[in-house]
């Protein structure tokens, strides 16, 4: 509708959690609006679905994804910083278990999203309106980046629920609702978008026998039908087979660690083709109402997704050894993830005895997929707290701000002045450890370690001034009174 139609009335402007993300109503009285108005004119009428479908399909590829991974990022490079500049009981806190464990989430998400993000965006430049994989790289993307600063946050702590000119996350953490509610919200998107559209659109006999139906077609619906039926029993065999041998009777594209990765995505890729078949073949037209049902079919194809796109990411990065952690933590995951959902399908089926009969087909030898090991999980962690190629091709996409810049670009600062005098506090630590020095506070050990011969004075210069800015930074902004009031 042209903005200078009589009677519209735009301009207001909401205020989504304080971020500048401009958005307000649009409202009208006594508005004539002509059939032309209709994009397509009179013909287009009553597809307006379709066309937001389609008009969503490529934005919501790029900016809310791009969006999402920039805050996993953020994440990403912020938190393996402090985990290494915080100490604790005289070690990083990145060296405690708990603190690991949450470290590898994040950079695992982080990984399998960047993949995502780029095999969309090449969809999208092919010139392709990729809608089910656009509401995927949406929801469960923009759900990533939830995790990962609600994860980072746990992990700075103080350091990031107190406002003020050094905290990182206070304005992603505002912002993270927004992603999820825009564009689709996301549990619109996963209840009813991705599986109850997808299996219509990418199902090579359903769209055919609806079609069949409308044209009272005979020949070509019993065309579709058998074919429909030749492919249920082809999957069936399919997914018995992988089933019983775990995936071994698949085949690889490539040869190596990865291989078994992509057998698994074959074995799973026929058991929700089955699955999926017969919640169609039992439910009918009542599956898009079962949303129980089509959010964790939904959630099974998102993950066999989002487990392709991190091998082809993986793949096209040349199999970098220093990422195979990366890799084989999304993998673990994602594989996880579908088991449980297609678990959780087959115990919430009406039907119990189709149920019981896919279950055995596709499971025959019960659940194989593994949780994340501790083993997986540390390599993770650290890879991102050590390894500097890893962690900058985590990190590629973000602006690194400048060394004397509150936040991130002081925290990055301390990180890398910390770890070039790693070999200094080592010298002081074996000395200490042989009964050289006596143990105490790091700069006055590193004095004494220079009156005693063991250090320079420069470098104990490096280690006092590695600990200022360490004190700096894991300090937090604070407030007069006056100055407090305010800030509300």
């Amino acid at each position: 509708i042209p903005s200078g139609t009589p009677g519209l009335v735009i301009g207001n402007r909401h205020d989504p959690m304080g971020v500048p993300f401009q958005n307000g109503p649009v409202s009208g009285t006594d508005m004539f609006v002509p059939l032309d108005y209709i994009i397509g004119g009179n013909e287009g009428a009553g597809h307006g679905w379709r066309m937001l479908m389609e008009s969503l399909a490529a934005g919501r590829s790029i900016s809310l994804p791009s969006q999402a991974l920039g805050a996993a990022e953020l994440a990403t490079r912020s938190t393996s910083a402090y985990a290494m500049v915080r100490e604790q009981f005289g070690m990083p806190i990145g060296k405690f278990e708990g603190i690991r464990e949450r470290l590898a989430r994040i950079a695992g998400h982080t990984y399998f999203m960047n993949a995502a993000r780029r095999l969309a965006f090449g969809a999208v430049d092919a010139g392709e309106k990729p809608s089910v994989i656009s509401a995927i790289v949406k929801a469960y993307l923009t759900e990533g980046a939830r995790t990962c600063i609600n994860d980072a946050m746990d992990i700075h702590a103080g350091a990031a629920i107190c406002r003020g000119p050094e905290n990182i996350f206070t304005r992603p953490y505002n912002a993270l609702p927004i992603g999820i509610t825009v564009e689709g919200a996301n549990i619109l998107t996963r209840s009813l978008i991705i599986f109850g559209q997808g299996a219509m659109r990418c199902h090579p006999y359903v769209l055919k026998e609806m079609e069949a139906v409308n044209a009272k077609d005979a020949r070509a619906f019993d065309q579709a039908l058998f074919g429909h039926i030749s492919h249920i029993v082809k999957n069936a065999t399919r997914a018995l087979m992988l089933g019983l041998s775990g995936g071994r009777l698949a085949s690889s594209p490539v040869s190596g660690g990865e291989a078994r990765y992509y057998r698994d995505l074959a074995r799973f890729s026929a058991a929700f083709a089955l699955i999926s078949d017969i919640a169609l073949g039992t439910l009918g037209g009542a599956l898009k109402r079962k949303e129980y049902l089509s959010g964790r079919l939904s959630d099974a194809f998102a993950w066999m997704f989002l487990a392709s796109a991190a091998l082809k990411h993986f793949h096209d990065n040349g199999r970098p050894e220093g990422e195979r952690a990366l890799l084989e933590w999304t993998c673990a995951h994602a594989f996880n993830e579908i088991e449980r959902a297609l678990y959780g399908v087959l115990a919430n089926l009406p039907n119990r005895f189709a149920a019981r009969v896919a279950k055995i087909l596709v499971f025959p030898i019960g659940a194989t997929r593994p949780p994340l090991t501790d083993r997986l999980i540390d390599a993770v962690a650290e890879a991102m707290t050590t390894d500097m190629t890893v962690r900058d091709s985590l990190t590629a996409d973000i602006y690194k701000p400048a060394p004397d810049d509150p936040g991130l670009g002081k925290l990055e600062h301390a990180f890398v002045c910390i770890r070039a005098v790693a070999p200094v506090r080592a010298k002081i630590e074996k000395a200490r450890h042989d009964g050289k020095l006596e143990k105490g506070e790091l700069v006055g050990m590193a004095h004494a370690a220079v009156e005693a011969g063991i250090l320079s004075k420069a470098e104990c210069d490096q280690i006092e001034a590695a600990e200022r800015l360490r004190d700096q930074v894991i300090q937090v902004s604070d407030f007069d009174p006056v100055s407090y009031d305010g800030l509300r």
